[in-house]
């Protein structure tokens, strides 16, 4: 419902452009609606909230694949989230190298396929690696051997099995590698105008950089989007404590001091017999000489006592624990 002008605003406005302070052209201006393009080829399917939550888990992954990548090529590796975008498959495939190292997998219960494209500058100097070399890249980039294809295979499975680790607050997965292919031409996973999640990691092995990407279909990721939320990330983040913190916490624990308390018994006098107390004067309490005495810890009862002498100090020994459900514990 629109605002109503009360006659000293309608005034003021009146005035305003008959003085010239106001311009009515620039106000006409101001009263249309901005209109902002929507391209539906580019469908934005994946909120802001879920893009944060896909780059906190790849955020995991990449230092998994930094460490993993480092104990098998045994040279420096660093392995950073360069970005998270949402685009259309078709755009993501004009956008890879003609010639590129593309795994297709899949991860149970997700169904559907993903891909994970390797730029050809990392996985050739991760071959050059692992036969031997520097890890350098060649200066031509051709056809892939079947020895070499072979060793690459094995590389990039290994990191697609690390992918559990990363999603294990979101599902559990189990990642099947399928098959390795290098012209995208021949890769039609999803719809052209299919909405897919590209994360982009910056890859450094020794001193050759390059991107590898992770194509993740909206489709595919559908049953799980629910739990892509800030909310869900945090309320299910559980750090494993470390043996020697447990064993410190225990120790701790059995270090830290109880108030221990007997109680003789009680008795209640009036206000009168309170100030008529006189030394020598004996308050009968309400327990006899034979019954046990209560034990308590902290403010709760827990044993049941008997009074005594042990090494010239007065002591009690324990006879029995109270337990709860008898009642007594309460």
């Amino acid at each position: 419902m629109s605002d109503v002008l009360s006659q000293k605003e309608i005034d003021e406005l009146l005035s305003a452009l008959s003085s010239g302070e106001m311009d009515v052209e620039a106000l006409k201006k101001t009263e249309g609606k901005k209109i902002k393009t929507y391209d539906f080829k580019r469908a934005l399917r994946f909120s802001k909230d879920q893009i944060r939550s896909l780059l906190r888990v790849f955020e995991n992954y990449a230092r998994l694949l930094t460490t993993h990548f480092s104990a098998r090529l045994r040279t420096f590796v660093q392995i950073s989230v360069e970005s998270v975008e949402q685009l259309p498959y078709e755009e993501f495939i004009r956008s890879v190298p003609q010639i590129t190292i593309l795994n297709v997998f899949h991860a149970s219960p997700l169904e559907g396929r993903m891909v994970m494209e390797v730029n050809p500058n990392i996985a050739y100097a991760m071959l050059d690696r692992l036969l031997g070399g520097i890890g350098a890249t060649p200066s031509r980039i051709g056809d892939l051997t079947e020895i070499e294809a072979n060793v690459m295979e094995r590389i990039f499975r290994g990191a697609i099995e690390r992918l559990p680790e990363a999603f294990k607050s979101i599902v559990d997965l189990e990642p099947t590698f399928e098959f390795m292919e290098t012209n995208p031409q021949f890769l039609q996973i999803v719809s052209p105008n299919e909405t897919v999640a590209v994360v982009s990691l910056q890859t450094k092995v020794g001193e050759v950089t390059g991107i590898i990407n992770f194509c993740l279909p909206h489709v595919v990721l559908e049953p799980i989007i629910p739990k892509l939320t800030t909310q869900h990330w945090f309320s299910t983040q559980k750090k494993a404590r470390e043996q020697w913190e447990v064993e410190l916490l225990q120790k701790k624990v059995k270090q830290t001091p109880l108030p221990v308390v007997v109680d003789l018994g009680y008795s209640q006098l009036s206000v009168e017999e309170f100030l008529k107390l006189e030394v020598g004067d004996v308050i009968r309490l309400n327990e006899t000489v034979d019954d046990a005495l209560i034990v308590k810890v902290g403010p709760k009862p827990k044993f049941k006592a008997q009074p005594g002498i042990f090494r010239g100090k007065r002591a009690v020994r324990i006879l029995e624990e109270i337990r709860e459900e008898d009642g007594n514990g309460q």
